[in-house]
């Protein structure tokens, strides 16, 4: 019969003294989780890395590795609605960590150093046609060239940056900032023809000796109702408006605009209406708004901004000035109905904000691609029905953001990449979620939120100056530093301070620990005390005795 473990005895001193680890029936381990900012980031962005960088200051390091997946950090900064920090963790303790607003400061302190990337990749010799010059189409040129690839974009407008500067208001988009971050795109050797329209991909692919193509035709067309309108009755589409804020003179829309929709192009349309001299600016919306589809930044920042709120309401005649409005009501399934109760309202001219589409035009001639709903029909890796043709952002079935399509052209530009290389492109295997229930949040200070400095009211709707400011470093400093590291270690040392056995050791800066279990006798200390939930305890190996 063996003796027990516990029955040998060392003399003091000895080296072996503190050798437990027989004892254990479960040893801890690092771990890797997903955190619930990178999980839930449209652009796939490595945020708790870059965020690790920028809190200890090192904030081109930090820029470095938001630019591995996003070439667009001031732009995003400013128009992206942020559902990572809806995911955040910290917003169960305070105030969710304002990703969105360190991301844009990076960003900005990029534009201010004149810090570049470089593509050092060795020549593929292949060439690709990216089609539209807006988010998507830059993000894929961005990370195409990057893979050792000759690209070209091909933009129909006179200037680049698609639907980022012909539908998003300065206000919100200052357009040295997109041009700043465009040129440095352009700067790595990308093509781009302004001005030039593509009736027809397979030509286009052919005629210029491309090996593929990706699609990324914003949604630029308006769409249109039928409103019985007399032959005075003033009416136009919200892109249509926006679009003609870039050309020489801004359109004249008289004192009273009545804006009929309720997304963010409604909310865009009435606060640029404003700051044109509407003295009068009125959002009509079918529904409650609570189903309105604009964000709640946006609505809020319209109403501020004096721009009124029809709910429940719908245009039933244009004619001379004057609106006939149908009061609606919401039936069990929440969709609205007529209720025959009318009343009037002044308006010089009528807005249409009822939703966008791409121009699928240059599609006709293309076999075997699928439209459906006029949506571009695309497998997993974003390829069309046609070999080598690939299409993303605002073409194919997905929610229509800068930040979505910015993670559109990311994922064309590997699976491109992938087939022009005659290889399939797989992706990494993800990590399990780092949630809230693992994490020991009283070794976090109470710590609010930053708020972003906006631009007086008084300001704010006589100019198109930015409305929402940025951070400065010591403000983004402090917001940086409010990320908990969600189920990943942070080199904060509880674990290596804790453990009874010094069975911990510190394997140096960046590096992490290791665990010498010839010592660890597996009482989860290190376990109970991790902040960030970063180590868990697993049943012992069967060591075969």
């Amino acid at each position: 019969m063996k003796e027990k473990p516990f029955a040998i005895t060392l003399d003091v001193g000895s080296s072996l003294a503190n050798r437990t680890g027989a004892w254990r029936t479960e040893r801890p381990e690092y771990v890797d989780r997903m955190p619930p900012c990178n999980q839930a980031c449209p652009a796939g962005e490595n945020i708790q890395r870059w965020l690790y960088h920028a809190e200890s200051g090192d904030y081109e390091s930090a820029w470095r590795q938001l630019m591995r997946d996003n070439p667009l950090p001031a732009v995003m900064g400013r128009v992206c609605y942020h559902p990572c920090e809806t995911a955040c963790n910290r917003v169960r303790v305070d105030d969710a960590v304002g990703i969105n607003s360190v991301e844009r400061f990076l960003g900005d302190e990029a534009i201010r150093r004149g810090w570049t990337v470089t593509a050092s990749a060795a020549s593929s010799g292949k060439r690709v046609l990216v089609v539209g010059s807006g988010p998507a189409g830059l993000s894929a040129a961005y990370h195409l060239r990057l893979l050792g690839h000759e690209v070209t974009i091909r933009e129909a407008q006179p200037r680049p940056g698609g639907m980022m500067r012909y539908g998003i208001p300065r206000y919100r988009l200052p357009r040295e900032v997109l041009d700043a971050e465009t040129g440095r795109i352009l700067a790595l050797g990308v093509t781009l023809e302004l001005g030039t329209r593509v009736h027809d991909v397979p030509a286009a692919q052919r005629d210029g000796g491309f090996d593929a193509v990706f699609l990324a035709v914003g949604a630029g067309i308006g769409k249109r109702a039928y409103i019985p309108a007399g032959d005075s009755a003033r009416i136009l589409d919200a892109v249509s408006l926006l679009g003609s804020m870039e050309g020489e003179g801004p359109p004249l829309l008289g004192r009273r605009v009545a804006v009929y929709g309720g997304g963010d192009t409604a909310m865009d349309a009435a606060r640029t209406a404003r700051r044109l001299g509407a003295t009068d600016a009125v959002v009509v919306y079918r529904r409650t708004r609570d189903r309105m589809p604009a964000h709640d930044v946006e609505v809020e920042e319209a109403l501020e901004e004096g721009v009124r709120m029809k709910w429940l309401s719908t245009i039933e005649h244009a004619d001379g000035g004057r609106l006939t409005i149908e009061r609606m009501k919401l039936d069990e399934t929440g969709f609205p109905q007529p209720t025959g109760e009318f009343e009037e309202l002044e308006a010089d001219s009528v807005v249409l904000a009822l939703g966008q589409e791409s121009d699928l035009s240059l599609l006709e001639a293309v076999p075997g691609l699928t439209v459906e709903h006029g949506m571009v029909r695309v497998a997993e890796g974003l390829m069309t029905g046609h070999q080598g043709i690939f299409a993303g952002g605002d073409m194919v079935p997905a929610e229509r953001t800068v930040t979505v399509a910015v993670g559109h052209g990311k994922k064309a530009a590997r699976h491109i990449d992938a087939y022009l290389r005659g290889v399939q492109y797989e992706p990494g295997g993800k990590h399990p979620p780092a949630s809230f229930d693992r994490l020991n949040t009283w070794y976090y200070s109470d710590a609010p939120a930053s708020v972003r400095p906006r631009l007086e009211l008084a300001r704010r709707v006589s100019t198109f100056d930015e409305v929402v400011q940025g951070l400065d470093e010591s403000t983004a400093l402090f917001e940086a530093r409010r990320c908990m590291s969600c189920g990943n270690c942070f080199e904060c040392d509880n674990c290596y301070g804790v453990c009874p056995d010094n069975a911990i050791t510190k394997l140096g800066p960046g590096q992490g620990f290791a665990i010498d279990l010839d010592y660890c006798k597996g009482c989860g200390l290190c376990v109970a005390e991790c902040p960030c939930g970063a180590i868990e305890m697993v049943p012992e190996e069967d060591s075969g005795t």
